[in-house]
């Protein structure tokens, strides 16, 4: 398959350097028959590529009839507007995997899918469609999605075809319920990032409460505003459940992840993509995805993707990885990245018929193959240590293979570690303190957050910035115990207001404001005069106005448990997938880089031969 990849785009490249149009005589007749012509062009080419003459004929063909209906397409969209798009089937289908599909642009995604499900035999609920790297969204038309004539669409299937599976009626159940669970696991895997999103921002019980926090080279937590460090937090998390599932070959349902962390990426700042690896390493599995689902002809911006990781690991290790070494004193493990990174680009390249390039790529790829290679024998002393396998690997290549090097160097790091893990969860624990000492004073949970943010942790001048901008207490949230309003103050507390010297009507007007909590009330008025200041006046006349509890609460109440429970699942669900490692990333066994090396470095060795008989 790969071979007849490379020989069509070198038969592609030929023609373009030729200037031969196939469409057109001699090549095809005024019936769009072949002509005659071919043939000696087929001679021509075959005796150059040292290829059999017969399948040069027929790679030939199938161009020409593919630029004659690419063209018939073109003229039918002009006149008609009916668009055509290119469907690209799973690898199960082994014939007729690329298939021309005509459509309307403003139909929506849905009808689209059930268009594709109905043409080509699969069951509509069991498929997604990727169109331009992203997920077709059913409820949005084709149109807004930014889909045009002659795009391409590739079909993700979650189970094979009713057509595959009729003989055998429980088969067939048995892949209905398994499409379901992974459908339901996507949706589960969406809301449980979220959650642990959500939480990172939150003060929550870092003994009791698990969330997702995002740590620099070393381990330590990265300072950031909340909305980039949620983006960033939902961009990881994807990618970890992504890497989860290619760990696990579930190719189909690893690239919705991959792609959905590819968008969260994409909204955080571009100076912060320049500093890390993660969004590096994300360009090459969205790239190795879509390879191992041999759909990698569908990513028309691979060699940009791969570019790009390229790029973005000069920037974040520096050339010639000297801020790397300085941060971790080695680069041995990162050498993996570029070691699939090289494989990429070769396959990328021979694909295209580039077999010099590839040649060069993949020669690069074998040498770091040769330089990571682990002797079993080590991995089994340091496993004799008590180290596991993943430590062994890692260890081994950050000290070019010595045993009592990777040993010390293990050691040492699990120290390191769970020292700078003591720090953060110390660091979290005054955190929680401190939010809740501001709590404790009435102000909400998201104020509170909002002003130690500001004030760089410090309490003291969390609470000055509190104090100096009463309007932030109105930054409420969903705690019911900062929510508790009421209809108007008591007789009590105003009396309490005026006692210190306050005016009835400003000590009235301020405890409507900030719900009866005198403490507060007393502070801002102090701090304004002894009147509320203009931006918070408004509030309170809105404030007396507050609808009480509604009636339907507590039986919003009754499914409270069974949320909590789904919620419990799906964060579950996502810790399972996140590594205890923090370098699981850069460990791998290599087995299939070798295979793939092998097979491509075959392949680039039979272009040399032919080339030097010519």
């Amino acid at each position: 398959m790969a071979q007849k990849e490379y020989l069509q785009a070198k038969l592609t490249q030929f023609l373009r350097e030729d200037r031969i149009q196939l469409w057109k005589p001699p090549y095809t007749d005024e019936n769009k028959e072949v002509g005659l012509a071919l043939k000696d062009l087929a001679k021509k080419y075959s005796d150059k590529l040292e290829c059999c003459e017969n399948e040069v004929e027929k790679i030939m063909e199938e161009i020409r009839c593919k630029a004659i209906e690419r063209g018939t397409g073109n003229e039918h969209y002009k006149t008609t507007g009916i668009a055509t798009i290119e469907v690209f089937l799973p690898p199960r289908v082994r014939k007729d995997r690329k298939n021309r599909l005509e459509t309307r642009l403003h139909i929506t995604g849905r009808e689209l899918r059930s268009k594709i499900a109905e043409t080509f035999g699969f069951q509509e609920s069991y498929i997604k469609i990727v169109i331009n790297k992203k997920q077709l969204q059913l409820g949005r038309t084709l149109e807004e999605q930014g889909v045009t004539h002659n795009v391409k669409a590739m079909v993700l299937e979650l189970k094979q075809s009713e057509e595959d599976t009729r003989k055998n009626v429980q088969v067939e159940e048995d892949e209905q319920n398994e499409a379901k669970l992974k459908e339901k696991r996507i949706q589960r895997t969406k809301r449980g990032l979220e959650i642990l999103a959500e939480r990172a921002e939150m003060a929550v019980d870092p003994e009791t409460t698990p969330y997702l926090d995002i740590a620099n080279q070393t381990g330590r937590s990265i300072r950031m505003p909340p909305s980039e460090r949620k983006a960033l937090v939902l961009a990881m998390g994807y990618h970890e459940k992504g890497r989860a599932f290619l760990k696990r070959k579930e190719y189909g349902i690893a690239l919705p992840c991959l792609l959905d962390a590819d968008r969260y990426f994409c909204e955080c700042c571009p100076e912060l993509l320049d500093t890390v690896d993660n969004y590096a390493v994300l360009q090459l599995d969205i790239v190795w995805c879509y390879f191992r689902l041999g759909q990698l002809e569908c990513l028309d911006d691979a060699e940009k993707k791969l570019n790009l990781a390229q790029k973005c690991f000069k920037n974040c290790y520096g050339e010639n990885h000297q801020r790397l070494v300085h941060i971790k004193g080695n680069c041995g493990k990162e050498k993996i990245l570029f070691l699939r990174l090289y494989l990429l680009q070769g396959i990328r390249n021979y694909l295209s018929g580039n077999g010099e390039v590839a040649c060069d790529y993949l020669s690069k790829a074998h040498q770091l193959f040769k330089e990571l290679y682990i002797d079993p024998t080590k991995v089994d002393n340091l496993l004799q240590l008590g180290f596991t396998a993943q430590e062994a690997r890692l260890g081994l290549r950050a000290c070019d293979g010595n045993v009592d090097h990777a040993a010390a160097h293990i050691t040492n790091r699990r120290e390191e570690l769970a020292q700078i893990r003591k720090e953060e969860k110390e660091k979290k624990r005054r955190r929680l303190e401190n939010i809740n000492s501001l709590k404790g004073m009435g102000y909400s949970t998201h104020a509170a957050r909002q002003a130690l943010h500001q004030a760089s942790g410090n309490l003291d001048e969390a609470l000055k910035i509190l104090v100096s901008n009463p309007q932030m207490w109105w930054l409420n949230d969903s705690d019911p115990q900062t929510n508790n309003c009421q209809e108007s103050p008591s007789q009590e507390s105003i009396n309490q207001l005026v006692y210190m010297g306050f005016e009835a009507v400003a000590a009235e007007a301020a405890l409507r404001v900030f719900r009866g909590n005198v403490q507060l009330a007393a502070q801002t008025l102090a701090h304004n005069g002894g009147s509320l200041p203009p931006d918070l006046q408004f509030s309170a006349e809105d404030s007396s106005s507050t609808p009480s509890t509604s009636p339907s609460d507590s039986a919003a109440a009754s499914s409270a448990s069974t949320d909590e429970d789904m919620e419990t699942e799906a964060v579950n669900e996502i810790l399972e997938d996140i590594p205890e490692h923090e370098e699981d990333y850069l460990d791998s066994t290599l087995e299939d880089e070798e295979i793939l090396i092998a097979e491509y470095l075959c392949y680039v060795e039979n272009i040399k031969s032919a080339t030097k008989k010519n």
